[in-house]
């Protein structure tokens, strides 16, 4: 009798109990891409669509716990990592995911919420470019973090370029430089290849507020496309087309007082089923 395989895609991020961002976000973007999603809990943020209100740590140990148990169970064909907010956090992610074979990760480096509120700790900054930046295959800042990682204000498409050459000089394999809040109608964004090659992608701006877990959405969908055995290159490109889709359909929707979420669900795939050899 045949047997068949899930794509898998673990995330290991921070909580949101509004559901729009975190691991929440994560589960249901690789979900409505196909994919069996497993997550691993970094941090306890308490916040709703109008902000973070307070963080309440995890143990370093109760992670590694998390991560050993699911790497030895149910392998993953991708990892998205998401908020990681102190060193000790990431040097526990990094040597606990070193006694496992390499497989493609996706770094969300998650500084700054869509409400403006600041989400990492000042000391963390030299350990996630020392020692998590040389195990991913690609990380997306959004403007905001890229002009923490960059040391620079990061206000226009020049500044973004001028920030994607300092941040590629940080020992980053690929960036991908999001571009959603250039105030302008059209929105890009910048990928920077292994090769220190640039490609651009172009959307139009959507007027809506429902941008909550959007940076969450997009590095899920990236792995999400990774697990399937896409290219990075077009994992990206797919990742960035779902987003917009997602917010598109969800621009109209109102979900809390704040900044809503997307509608994840806009075209939900079924899980796909991988023969095993």
């Amino acid at each position: 009798m045949k047997k068949f395989k899930y794509p898998s895609v673990l995330t290991i991020a921070g909580f949101d109990g509004s559901g729009g961002a975190g691991i929440q976000a994560d589960i249901k973007t690789a979900s409505a891409l196909g994919c069996f999603s497993t997550s691993v809990l970094t941090a306890l943020p308490v916040q709703n669509t109008q902000g973070v209100r307070k963080i309440y740590p995890i143990p370093v140990e109760a992670v590694a716990d998390q991560i050993e148990a699911i790497l030895d169970d149910i392998f993953p064909d991708a990892i998205k990592i998401g908020m990681v907010h102190t060193s000790q956090l990431v040097e526990t992610i990094v040597s606990t995911l070193g006694k496992y074979k390499k497989i493609p990760i996706v770094f969300d480096p998650v500084m700054v919420a869509t409400s403006g509120h600041r989400l990492i700790e000042e000391e963390t900054i030299t350990a996630i470019t020392e020692k998590l930046f040389p195990i991913a295959d690609v990380i997306t800042p959004n403007m905001d973090e890229a002009a923490i990682l960059a040391s620079m204000e990061v206000k226009t498409l020049e500044d973004l370029y001028a920030a994607g050459k300092l941040i590629k000089g940080l020992g980053c394999k690929s960036i991908l430089l999001k571009g959603g809040h250039q105030d302008t109608s059209t929105i890009t964004s910048l990928f920077y290849d292994e090769n220190n090659q640039y490609h651009t992608f172009e959307t139009i701006k959507l007027a809506t507020h429902n941008t909550h877990g959007s940076g969450c959405t997009l590095s899920s969908a990236i792995a999400a496309y990774l697990a399937q055995g896409k290219t990075l290159f077009d994992s990206v490109s797919l990742g960035q087309q779902y987003v917009y889709k997602a917010i598109e359909n969800g621009k109209d929707v109102e979900t809390g007082l704040g900044n809503g979420p997307l509608n994840h669900f806009f075209n939900p795939q079924k899980l796909i089923k991988n023969e095993m050899v």
